[in-house]
């Protein structure tokens, strides 16, 4: 025994505990769980289209999040993987490169955990988005350019002695695309009592790809026949990057939609689990915006006009060759975030779009009933 303990006491021994670490983190962890159990379930919302069709139509309807988006789920997960990774401690500042949904849920989880927050966005970020980002409790710190956005989040992060979130790089691995956090678990729990409980596509936008990777791996764990399909926007790389299987594609300019499409692919988009995808003009996704906004009796953002572009791309294809069955998008912020510009005639004029024409092929295509 004598010689035992003369060997054991030879280690080295190096003990960080912090009991009171310990307990700051699992305070914050408690918080987190105690507003996920506050959060009411998404609505998923029927869209009534011709019935001889048989073919049904979903919107899971993540606008009635506490924050306003479906980025409220990806912020939680994001605080929630820096929390049990250790990276988080009392005092400390943390930074995203965001200048829409994902800072405005990030602002308000932050303050659900009396974290200081900033937001670095771009110059020329819309006052009602910056309003709201301060009304959540955080702060905006503006550069020029967008593609300087997260280059700037971190160095902030290091000279402040922070922690740069970093939504691009962690969506992907935040979220728990098998557990009760996931966006996939509670739209197939929905479904399970509609004419068609397994769709015959998913449709959703990039912008992280955290979202396509959730619905696209939890596919293939389940082995459901259901597709997937990324609806891209104008200036973003994911659609050529994919088409191309190039991870490297860059583009030279942002996307005018805001929620979706960027100039790099990022390394949370898993083109693995895509199984097709469509690349949608602006003036459609904005058309659509409108359209779809009109006939549900309140605004949404043009990233879910995104989407119903390709719901439509997709439906007449069914159609076509004498399928039925079901598809489902979501509707991903209210559009009363964008009065001046989706929904500003002088801004969409502006940016020269002519909304006209895709208003008259989606009310061909795609002729929704309303609520």
């Amino acid at each position: 025994m004598d010689d035992d303990a003369t060997l054991l006491a030879q280690l080295t021994d190096v003990d960080r505990s912090d009991d009171s670490l310990r307990a700051w983190v699992a305070e914050r962890i408690h918080r987190l769980e105690a507003d996920d159990r506050r959060s009411a379930d998404t609505h998923l919302v029927s869209l009534d289209l011709p019935a001889a069709w048989d073919i049904q139509l979903y919107l899971k309807d993540e606008s009635t999040h506490a924050s306003g988006s479906l980025k409220h789920r990806l912020a939680r997960s994001l605080f929630l993987f820096a929390l049990v990774n250790g990276w988080l401690r009392p005092g400390m500042p943390v930074i995203e490169a965001s200048s829409g949904s994902t800072a405005v849920s990030e602002a308000h989880m932050a303050r659900i955990l009396e974290i200081p927050f900033i937001a670095v966005i771009p110059r020329g970020t819309s006052s009602r988005k910056i309003t709201l980002i301060e009304a959540a409790g955080g702060r905006c710190h503006t550069v020029d350019r967008a593609e300087h956005m997260s280059a700037e989040a971190q160095r902030l992060a290091d000279e402040l002695g922070g922690l740069f979130l970093d939504q691009f790089s962690y969506a992907e691995r935040a979220t728990d695309w098998r557990g009760n956090n996931s966006i996939a678990v509670s739209t197939f729990g929905q479904l399970e009592l509609e004419p068609h409980p397994i769709p015959r596509w998913i449709v959703v936008g990039a912008g992280t790809g955290g979202t396509s990777a959730t619905f696209g791996r939890y596919l293939r764990y389940r082995r459901l026949p259901t597709g997937l399909c990324v609806a891209d926007v104008e200036n973003s790389a994911f659609f050529d990057g994919w088409v191309q299987r190039d991870p490297t594609v860059t583009t030279d300019a942002g996307s005018r939609i805001e929620g979706i499409g960027r100039p790099r692919v990022e390394p949370s988009f898993v083109p693995g689990v895509v199984d097709r995808m469509i690349r949608v003009p602006d003036a459609a996704s904005v058309a659509a915006a409108r359209y779809l906004s009109e006939r549900i009796g309140r605004r949404v953002g043009a990233s879910t006009g995104t989407n119903l572009v390709a719901v439509a791309r997709l439906v007449t294809q069914m159609r076509e060759r004498g399928e039925t069955g079901s598809v489902l998008t979501l509707l991903c912020d209210p559009g009363d975030r964008y009065t001046d510009t989706y929904f500003d005639d002088a801004w969409v004029a502006a940016q020269g779009w002519d909304l006209d024409p895709w208003r008259a092929e989606l009310e061909a295509r795609l002729p929704l009933g309303s609520l």
